[in-house]
C-alpha cells in the first residue's frame, strides 16, 4: 500500500520505537508515569495543558510508595537525586484556572524560582490559543505520548465504577467516570520526543536545554510490551506564531487516514466540531463500499460555552454526516457505566481497518487541527506485517469491549459471526441497561445555538490572516479511489 507518512506532510519525523504500549485510562497512565519518574537518572520533561500538584498518582493503593501527591512526589526525586533537572512547561491560561480552582500556590511560586525543578508558564502562542500537547519524557530513553494530563478528574480504571471512593478531587468531591487514554515508548521514537520538548522549551523561554544522554531503562517493571521494533510518525499541530510556520500534520494525516479506511474506522474522541473532518467523513460514507464508522464521544461537553459552543457544532455535523451515509454506516455513540452514568470521553485516537493506529492529543475539532499545539503518534502497518496488524486490530477490539461490559473475545467472537462488521457486533453486544454504547441523540438547533454553531469564538480553526491551503499530498489521497492498494 502507499503509505500515509511523509515526512514534512503527515508527520515531522519517523523514528524507531524499540518498545511501545497503548495505556487505557488515567489510573494505569499515573502508576506506569510514577513508576517511570522513579528511575530518572538525569531529565524529566513534563509538557502540559495542565497540572495540579495535588492530585495522587496512585489512589487507593494501600501499596503505593510515598509521597504519593504530585508536587510532594517531584519535590522527593529531585532530593534524592541531585543531578536530575525536571522541567514543567504549562499553559500560561491554565494558571488562573489552577489558582481559581484552590490549587495551593507554594509548589508554583516555589517551582518559578527553583534551580532543580524548574516550572514555566507557556505564553508563546496567538491570543485564545492553547497548549495541548501532552509529553512525559524520562532521559530521553522513555516517553508517554498521549491525551491524559496530570491533572484533577483524570483518575480512574476500565471498570469506571459508580462512586469509586479513589475517583476523587482533591479538595474530597466525587468525579464523574472518565475514559482517556494515552502511548509509552523507548528508543529513538523516545528521543525524538525529548527533542520536541526541548524545542517547546525554548520557544516559551529562550533558553536552549542540554540533552543528557544517559544508559537507562525507565520502562515501567509492569507494563506489557504490545509492539517492538516499529516505525512510529510523530505528527503535530502548532499556529503560526513570530518565526514558526503554520504546522498542520495532524489534519493531514487525519484526512489522509479517513480517506484510506477501506471498511471500519473507529474513532474516540472529546469533540466532533471540525467541519473539514465531517466532510471527509461524508465522502466515503456517500461510497457505496464506503467504510463503516463508529464515533465514540462524550455524552455532552463540559462547561456552559463548551456545551453551547461544541455540541451546537456537533449536532451541525452530525446531520451532515448522516445526510451522506447511503448505507447506514455512520455511528456517533457514547459510553456509560453499569449504573448508566455517561463515562467522559476525553480519549484521541483513530483506528483505519487492521492497518493504522493514531493516539495522541488531537480532538476532531477546529483547535486540534490548526489553533492549538498538539502531538500524535501514528503507527502504520504494511502488507507483509500481519502480527503488527492483528495487534493494531485488538486495540480497537479492546476498547470495544471495555466500551461494551465485555471481554476482547467476545467481540473478536462477534466479528467472526457479522463477517467483520463493528456495528452488527455492537449491535450484538450491546445491552439495553447497565454498561454499554448509547447514541448521541439527533435533535432541532435553537436559533442562538444556530448562530454558536457557526461562531469560531470557541473553536478557531486557524490564527487570524491565516487560510486552509490542501498539500498536495493530501490532494493526492482526497481525490484518487478510497482503499488500500
Amino acid at each position: 500500500m502507499t503509505s500515509l507518512l511523509t515526512e514534512g506532510e503527515s508527520c515531522w519525523r519517523i523514528a524507531r520505537a524499540e518498545r511501545l504500549s497503548v495505556i487505557i485510562d488515567g489510573a494505569d497512565f499515573f502508576h506506569y508515569a510514577k513508576q517511570a519518574m522513579l528511575k530518572a537518572k538525569r531529565s524529566i520533561y513534563l509538557i502540559g495543558w495542565d497540572f495540579d500538584t495535588r492530585i495522587r498518582l496512585e489512589p487507593g493503593r494501600k501499596d503505593a510508595s510515598r509521597p504519593d501527591k504530585l508536587g510532594r512526589f517531584l519535590n522527593a526525586l529531585a532530593r534524592k537525586n541531585d543531578r536530575i533537572d525536571i522541567r514543567i512547561l504549562k499553559w500560561d491560561v491554565g494558571l488562573l484556572a489552577s489558582l481559581t480552582r484552590g490549587e495551593t500556590p507554594f509548589y508554583i511560586l516555589r517551582w518559578l524560582f527553583n534551580d532543580r525543578i524548574h516550572l514555566k508558564l507557556d505564553g508563546a502562542h496567538p491570543l485564545t490559543s492553547a497548549h495541548h500537547m501532552k509529553l512525559l519524557v524520562v532521559d530521553d530513553r522513555l516517553a508517554f505520548c498521549g491525551g491524559i494530563d496530570m491533572t484533577a478528574g483524570r483518575w480512574d480504571t476500565q471498570d469506571h465504577r459508580e462512586d469509586d471512593p479513589a475517583r476523587r478531587s482533591p479538595m474530597g468531591f466525587a468525579e464523574a467516570p472518565w475514559h482517556d487514554a494515552t502511548s509509552c515508548c523507548s528508543g529513538p521514537l523516545a528521543a525524538a520526543l525529548g527533542e520536541l520538548a526541548r524545542e517547546r522549551w525554548k520557544m516559551a523561554t529562550g533558553e536552549t536545554l542540554e540533552r543528557h544522554v544517559v544508559e537507562s531503562d525507565s520502562w515501567p517493571e509492569d507494563l506489557v510490551v504490545e509492539y517492538e521494533n516499529i516505525d512510529v510518525g510523530i505528527a503535530r499541530t502548532a499556529p503560526e506564531y513570530l518565526e514558526r510556520k503554520q504546522v498542520t500534520e495532524i489534519e493531514t494525516a487525519t484526512l489522509a487516514i479517513i480517506a484510506a479506511a477501506k471498511n471500519t474506522l473507529y474513532v474516540e474522541s472529546q469533540y466532533f466540531a471540525s467541519r473539514r473532518v465531517a466532510e471527509a467523513m461524508a465522502r466515503r460514507l456517500s461510497e457505496p463500499d464506503g467504510p463503516e464508522i463508529v464515533l465514540v464521544n462524550p455524552a455532552g461537553a463540559e462547561g456552559w460555552l463548551e456545551s453551547k459552543a461544541m455540541d451546537s457544532a456537533r449536532i451541525r455535523l452530525m446531520k451532515l454526516v448522516q445526510d451522506a451515509d447511503c448505507g447506514k454506516k455512520f455511528r456517533i455513540l457514547y459510553p456509560v457505566n453499569e449504573a448508566g452514568t455517561p463515562i467522559y470521553v476525553h480519549a484521541k485516537l483513530m483506528i483505519a481497518d487492521d492497518r493504522v493506529l493514531k493516539i495522541g492529543s488531537a480532538n476532531l475539532n477546529n483547535r486540534s487541527m490548526g489553533y492549538d499545539t498538539e502531538c500524535d503518534l501514528i503507527l502504520e502497518a504494511r502488507e507483509d506485517q500481519p502480527e503488527l496488524r492483528q495487534k493494531i486490530a485488538e486495540e480497537r477490539d479492546a476498547l470495544l469491549a471495555e466500551h461494551l461490559g465485555c471481554s476482547r473475545e467476545d467481540v473478536q467472537n462477534g466479528l467472526e459471526q457479522a463477517n467483520g462488521s463493528i456495528l452488527r457486533v455492537i449491535d450484538l453486544l450491546n445491552r439495553e441497561k447497565g454498561r454499554g454504547l448509547r447514541p448521541v441523540p439527533m435533535r432541532e438547533l435553537t436559533p442562538a445555538e444556530e448562530l454558536m454553531a457557526e461562531s469560531d469564538m470557541a473553536d478557531p480553526e486557524r490564527p487570524a490572516g491565516m487560510t486552509y491551503r490542501a498539500s498536495a499530498f493530501l490532494r493526492k489521497r482526497l481525490h484518487r479511489p478510497a482503499g488500500w492498494s
